[in-house]
Parts: C-alpha cells; structure tokens; sequence
C-alpha cells in the first residue's frame, strides 16, 4: 500500500528539496533546512483551502492575514524565495495532489478576511476617494505612530547616510523639499495629502511659512491639528478635511505633495496638476514627490497600465485604486497642465531603507500593534513593507521628486544652479 503523500511531499515536488527556509505543516510534516533563518507554518486545512481557490499571492494573502499561515524569523529571507522561483507554475497533477490534500471541502468557498477592502463606484469619484484613504489610513494613529516613529511621516525619508536615525532622515526629506520649493518667512504652503502633518510643521516652524493641510483622513485631521496646537503653531498652521479638488483659496507661494499622488487615478492626473496650476502664481513652485514603476515592468509602459491588479495583494489590503505611473509620463502631464519641470531626483534606495526602518519598529512593537489595530492589520502591514522593500531593492518600484515652476515669460524663478542640499 502506497505512503499517503504530506504537504511537504508536495511541496518538495514543486520547489524542489534545497529550500533556504522550513516549512512545517499541520500534518506534521516539514521541508527545509534545521536552522532555517525563517519558517513558514501551514496551520490548517482552511489554509491550502484558499491558496488552492485563489492561486498566487492573494490567495497566500489571505492566508496569512487571517493567520493559517504563520511566519518566524526573517520575512526578508522568506519573500525572497519570489525571486528564487521565479518561473513556478503548478501543473495539473498538483493541483489534484493539492486537491486531495485537502478533501473534499477544498473547493467550498471560504470567506476573505474581514480587512480586504470592497469599494464600490467609480472609480476616483470623491466618494470612493473618501472610502479608499478611510481604509488605509483610519487604521489607528497609536498603531501608526509604533510604526513610523514619532515625526508620523509616512513617506520616502532622505538618508544622507544608513547609520541615521529615521527621524532625522525624515527631518531631512522635508527640508529637502522645503529648500526646493524656496520657501520664505511669510510665504503660504499648500500640502496636499498632509497626512499627520510632518511637511506643515517642519516648513512652519523651521520656515516661517503659512502651511495650509488637505486631507481625506480625519483621523489624520484631527490629530495634525492637536500636533500644530502642541507645538505652538496653530497660528501658522491649518489642518482641513478636504479634497484636493475643493481648494479654491489660492494663491498659494508654493504647492507640495508627498506621498499623496498614489491615490490620484491616470483619469485625474490632468485635473489634479491642473488645480495646483491654478493655485500658484506666476513663478510659484509645484514638489511632487511619488511612488512609480519604470516602464521595464510587464504591462506598465509610459502609457500604459498603471493600476494594482485586481487580485493584488496591494490593492485588496493596502492601497485599494492605488495607481503608480511612470515617472515620464508624470513628467508630460505636469508640462501638460502649463508647468516646466525643471529637476527630478529618485530616492528609490532611500525609500528600501525608510521600509526596512518600518519594518523593524513594526517587529519590536508586534504586541502593542496588535492591541492597537488587529492582528490582522499588523500582519497585513508586515507583508506589505517587508516586500515593498525588495521591490524598492530591486528597482521594480521607484520613487521619485518632480520639481516643477509655473514659469512666467521664460522667468523661472530658479537660480542658473539651484543647491537644494
């Protein structure tokens, strides 16, 4: 009589024996090395169960977030098995030992973790707009700030070397854009996507400017204003719940955006540079600071796809209508609505090491996430940094700073050489 197969027999069939990490399964089985610097723990049936109803990362996704897998130790090392097999593709007599692994439940449904997000609309409306940035950033400010430290900025930091901390890092990130965008005592600042204020009040007290603050999260409101308060400058700062679109108080010296572009949609990119063009004067300064994907991604060229795909892990728990653009095509558009891009600068690698920092506060603060957002959550934010880091790393996300100037009769308003260090 044959030997029942395990799931690591199974596996050891589709990846192959030398794993540079365990995997161990409720069957008691294991596949990998004795002191692996990661495991994988199959806890359950319902596991294989929504891998084998929804292949590929969504299907481990959801897996994982709802915690019938497990992973210990270096989620670096466990993610780079991605690259590591690259090609892997299940073939029919897989699918049927997976199948009969799993009985005869296998093929009944099994409900997605509460946490993946269902929008409804069209898409980018200021409705749905509301409903995404609600999913991703009503989360819990106390969880936020375990995460991104004490600034709460939520964007690339600047690194001028690896061995600073992350605050200063992200203390530079917004100076950098503050010395960009030539801001002066007396000046107004408008930050769209202010998040919890970290650009507002960097360029308020270390600038001397009036900072204005948009915002769809009114957690992020909220808390923001509270910041202004605490640190003297309510009178310099102003924190609204608004969308980009319903600014209509210009003119503003100077227009930032910081890790807000992701949200606007390849059908409201003419609109959204067209309100920051209407919004400064003459000579006035537009910093746009974004994630993008170089055109080498399959799918993604100048002019083409630039939204997460539907079954992504991304778009169902993280960024759902996130859109990332190439930075070319970014470059058109800001020309196209009347601006003259004038510099661009990549900080991809420097946004490798803001995760890496993310990650490892995540990690030392697991419990206290846990009580402050779900487990869930916390999971779902350490799969998504850990592996946006190799993204970054591997230059198949890039991010990127576009400078540009409402340029008035040929006068840019710039130095022949601008020094923004």
């Amino acid at each position: 009589m044959a030997t029942p197969m395990t799931i690591a027999d199974l596996l050891e069939q589709v990846v192959g024996p030398e794993l540079p990490i365990a995997i161990e399964a409720y069957d008691g089985s294991r596949l990998g090395p004795s002191d692996p610097p990661a495991t994988l723990s199959i806890r359950s049936q319902t596991a294989l169960r929504r891998i084998v109803q929804a292949p590929g990362e969504l299907g481990f996704g959801r897996a994982y977030v709802a915690g019938d897998l497990d992973l210990d130790g270096d989620i670096f090392a466990a993610l780079a098995l991605r690259d590591r097999l690259p090609d892997l593709k299940l073939r029919p007599l897989h699918w049927m030992a997976a199948l009969r692994l799993v009985g005869a439940g296998a093929l009944k449904p099994v409900p997605a973790p509460p946490e993946e997000a269902r929008l409804h609309g069209r898409r980018h409306t200021k409705q749905r707009d509301v409903a995404a940035i609600s999913h991703h950033y009503d989360v819990s400010n106390d969880f936020y700030r375990r995460v991104l430290g004490p600034s709460m900025t939520y964007s690339c930091a600047v690194w001028t070397d690896p061995g600073v901390t992350l605050e200063e890092a992200q203390a530079s990130k917004h100076e950098l854009v503050c010395r960009k965008l030539g801001l002066e005592p007396g000046m107004r600042l408008l930050d769209i996507g202010c998040g919890w204020g970290g650009m507002i009040l960097h360029a308020a007290e270390h600038h001397g400017v009036h900072a204005v603050g948009v915002t769809l999260s009114k957690r992020q409101a909220e808390l923001a204003e509270k910041r202004a308060a605490e640190a003297g400058l309510a009178g310099k700062v102003e924190v609204r719940y608004q969308d980009y679109r319903d600014v209509d108080d210009g003119p503003y010296d100077s227009v930032s955006s910081i890790g807000m572009f992701e949200h606007v949609g390849l059908r409201q990119l003419a609109v959204y540079f067209e309100r920051c063009y209407e919004l400064l004067p003459p000579g006035g300064r537009l910093l746009n600071h974004a994630i993008s994907r170089p055109p080498s991604v399959s799918g993604s060229t100048a002019e083409g796809r630039t939204r997460f795909a539907r079954r992504s892990f991304i778009d169902r728990y993280v960024f759902p209508d996130g859109e990332l653009h190439e930075v070319g095509s970014v470059v058109s558009a800001i020309q196209r609505a009347g601006f003259e891009a004038r510099h661009i600068e990549t900080l991809r690698e420097h946004y490798a090491l803001t995760l890496r920092a993310w990650v490892a506060n995540l990690e030392a603060n697991w419990d206290a996430c846990v009580a402050d957002a779900g487990a869930a959550r916390a999971r779902i934010w350490r799969l998504y940094m850990a592996a946006s880091v190799l993204q970054f790393e591997a230059n198949r996300t890039q991010v990127h700073q576009v400078l540009a100037t409402k340029t008035d009769g040929g006068d840019s308003g710039l130095p022949l050489r601008p020094r923004f260090e």
